[in-house]
């Protein structure tokens, strides 16, 4: 909600004119909160009802989370727009500690992210880590109940929401690579039929060199299948006109891990994203997401 609040605040300057109405709506990827989303269908489950309201024009478009979108959209589908990404990286929370390092053994952390478990289990094997699931309030009650020693969430949300005091360490992309897209919003769009031209309207809200950084990371996510039902990293930044592009496959438990790291030109990104899944290929990185594949629990009604 904060995310289409700020992206009609947005438009409502760009177009004075015009008004712009919010249609809250739940998903599925909001309601199935007692199992990970690796479980449960993965990322669709939080653009399939935005979706359909557009299909059947009660919405002209939607905001998302990008790292929630999946790599392929439904035909007539498409991202208008990718705005300046927020900080990309992953937050360590806790109310007793300052860093994964300082857990003592046995602690419980808690994340929603098959990324965040291969990263954490193959440096701090022994800490124990669990799911964690629900909305930003959800996950830090949790945490304040004493249910989990420290939890990791994405610092985008955290800033946000206004709770920045909430992170007591962000973890350096050297130690937690993020996921492809994450701190990202993306405005998705619907072909129309009565000539409105939505992608001209939000063109001037796309953030070039955040576009690129994400077409790249997307197309390593895209070549592997990539959803939430793997362990994949991919992170791009860009600097004039050269790119550089940091990916990951491991297995849940860390053991087994094919990293990639080439920098190329910022308008190929696409390119640049092929070449690094290239590299994760040669280093067996299908062999390591088809050892750790995880079969989706049957669809709930």
């Amino acid at each position: 909600m904060w995310q289409a609040e700020h992206v009609r605040a947005r438009l409502s300057l760009l177009y004075p004119q015009c008004s712009v109405e919010i249609l809250g709506m739940t998903t599925r990827g909001d309601q199935i909160l007692d199992r990970a989303l690796s479980k449960v269908g993965g990322k669709g489950l939080f653009v399939k009802e935005l979706e359909v309201a557009m299909a059947e024009g009660r919405a002209d478009l939607a905001v998302h989370s990008l790292k929630d979108v999946p790599m392929d959209l439904p035909a007539g589908f498409s991202l208008a727009a990718i705005l300046e990404r927020e900080d990309p990286r992953d937050a360590f929370v806790s109310n007793d500690y300052a860093s994964l390092a300082e857990l003592p053994d046995g602690s419980v952390v808690g994340t929603s992210s098959l990324r965040r478990q291969s990263l954490i289990a193959a440096r701090y094997p022994r800490l124990v880590i669990k799911p964690l699931r629900g909305n930003l309030d959800t996950r830090l009650g949790k945490l304040d109940r004493g249910e989990y020693a420290a939890i990791i969430l994405a610092a985008a949300g955290l800033k946000r929401l206004g709770l920045p005091q909430r992170i007591r360490a962000l973890l350096d992309p050297e130690t937690s690579l993020p996921a492809a897209g994450q701190g990202a919003m993306a405005i998705e769009i619907a072909e129309r039929a009565d000539g409105v031209d939505l992608l001209r309207l939000l063109a001037p809200l796309n953030h070039a060199a955040s576009a690129q950084a994400v077409a790249a990371e997307r197309k390593v996510s895209k070549v592997f299948g990539g959803s939430c039902q793997i362990p994949l990293a991919a992170f791009a930044t860009v600097d004039g006109a050269t790119m550089r592009l940091r990916a990951m496959v491991a297995t849940p438990d860390g053991a087994r891990v094919a990293s990639a790291d080439l920098s190329g030109a910022a308008d190929a990104p696409e390119q640049l994203g092929e070449q690094v899944a290239e590299l994760l290929r040669r280093q067996d990185a299908a062999g390591i997401l088809a050892s750790c594949a995880v079969e989706p629990d049957a669809p709930h009604a």
